[in-house]
């Protein structure tokens, strides 16, 4: 981006393009055969990125009742990862739902590809490994027309946003589904609420909040038996490149259920951000990147705001929770983490018992349903594509995420057209490639400097 963040070009003329692909790829995925019609047929899943996210996804998509899977094959980069995410899956005593073999357990940085080579056509690939390699998980799985369940964000810059949309409309194409772990939108609660919200049951959307305030966050030095490579894979949440950091990856549910409720997407962000005295991991003193407090505002085109505050400091109040005002009421979305039951709507903007006016009494697991919701559309060949929905939950926090790293007003044409990719070439990393990016002499990475960099971030 330029100091002046000019557009390269405008999302309305992006926007075009993509809808011409999409109504090519529309009659494309018509003429296509179903792979898994309704019935009992086996879908086997493959796991490429074994940490508790990726575990977490793999006994979700094998506790769907639709009709039998399987767990096949898995992948990570590290043995040690792939190791404790087998033993943790086979203690869950899953039976005959989870058969992989050692000869169907890879590791390395093309073990994606290995994993997702075990598969069949309709099959699904799990990906929860850093957001900075979805894009290359899902153009292999289209390659061998896999249905995908990607964890979230799907982005964490421009050009790599454009990418994600592509690949979005070759799935269409396709007749592939691709679900995005943004459980928010498959909470029962949030749907009602949703629904009832655009009914227009609290009037004019003014104002939404959210807030993920905690302790935790901070990295050490890097351990001398790590590569500079695989100790920014391994503490992806400390690196902008491969994570978008804590901002994009801690706080994107909130900031997508709350746009969800609006039913629009913000188009421009300012924002304040710090480092503050916090210096040391047990006295080792603290190397990422990113800042401690955000506090951004988002500006809706009808002129509607958001606020969002985040902080990592051990200590503080913990606030974990999202709040919509309408001009004849207020909502609670969120009453404890990212989709905290029970969703409540109240007359005027004091959350009293008095002023209640409903309550969502639903309490199923949004983790399993976007399992069940994904199966099923799989057996029951409809259509289902979250991709597009993941890249612009990802773009919005992005753009807070930038606009607090720059010290500048962000818009979304910004975020999407920006032309600095973080980490590129990722589609041909191995094992003895260099890191995005490199310490100084002190063993410090680049952090944002807001007002002096103001063409990119780090």
């Amino acid at each position: 981006m330029n100091p002046n963040l000019s557009v390269v070009s405008s999302r309305r003329e992006f926007l075009k393009t993509t809808g011409r692909l999409a109504a090519v790829s529309a009659l494309a995925g018509t003429a296509l055969p179903h792979v898994h019609a309704a019935g009992n047929d086996l879908i086997q899943v493959a796991l490429i990125g074994c940490g508790g996210r990726g575990s977490g996804a793999a006994v979700d998509a094998l506790n769907t009742k639709s009709g039998p899977t399987k767990l096949v094959a898995m992948a990570d980069a590290y043995e040690h990862r792939l190791r404790n995410s087998y033993e943790s899956l086979t203690s869950k005593s899953l039976g005959a739902k989870m058969e992989v073999p050692e000869e169907r357990r890879f590791i390395g940085f093309d073990a994606y590809k290995k994993a997702m080579d075990c598969l069949k056509p309709g099959d699904v690939a799990i990906f929860a490994t850093p957001p900075a390699f979805r894009w290359v998980h899902f153009q292999y799985a289209l390659a061998k027309r896999l249905n995908v369940f990607m964890e979230k964000p799907v982005t964490v810059d421009g050009p790599t946003s454009k990418r994600m949309l592509q690949l979005a409309e070759e799935a269409t194409a396709k007749n592939l589904k691709a679900a995005v772990g943004l459980m928010s939108r498959h909470a029962r609660p949030l749907q009602e609420l949703q629904k009832r919200i655009q009914d227009g049951e609290l009037g004019d959307i003014i104002l939404m909040r959210g807030y993920r305030m905690q302790g935790g966050g901070g990295l050490g030095r890097k351990p001398a038996n790590l590569t500079e490579l695989d100790f920014q894979v391994q503490r992806f949440h400390s690196f902008i490149w491969a994570s978008g950091g804590n901002y994009s990856d801690n706080y994107i549910h909130i900031l997508d259920h709350l746009g969800w409720m609006k039913n629009a997407w913000p188009v421009k962000a300012q924002a304040l951000g710090g480092r503050h005295y916090k210096q040391s991991v047990n006295g080792t003193p603290y190397v990422d990147q990113n800042f401690d407090t955000y506090s951004v505002e988002y500006t809706f085109a009808d002129g509607a705001k958001m606020f969002f505050d985040g902080r990592h400091i051990t200590g503080c109040q913990d606030i974990y929770s999202s709040y919509v005002h309408g001009s004849k009421g207020m909502a609670i979305a969120s009453r404890s983490g990212d989709c905290g039951a029970p969703a409540t709507m109240f007359k005027g903007q004091n959350p009293t018992r008095s002023n209640m006016l409903w309550e969502s009494t639903n309490r199923s697991n949004p983790y399993q349903n976007e399992w069940d919701d994904l199966i099923d559309a799989i057996r029951n060949d409809q259509p289902y594509n979250e991709v597009k929905r993941g890249v612009e939950a990802s773009l919005a926090t992005s753009m807070g995420r930038m606009a607090a790293h720059t010290g500048q007003e962000i818009t979304y044409e910004d975020m999407l057209n920006c032309e600095h990719e973080m980490a590129p070439g990722l589609d041909q990393v191995t094992s003895n490639s260099p890191a995005p990016v490199q310490p100084d002499a002190n063993g410090r990475y680049p952090v944002p400097e807001p007002g002096i960099n103001r063409n990119r971030e780090y």
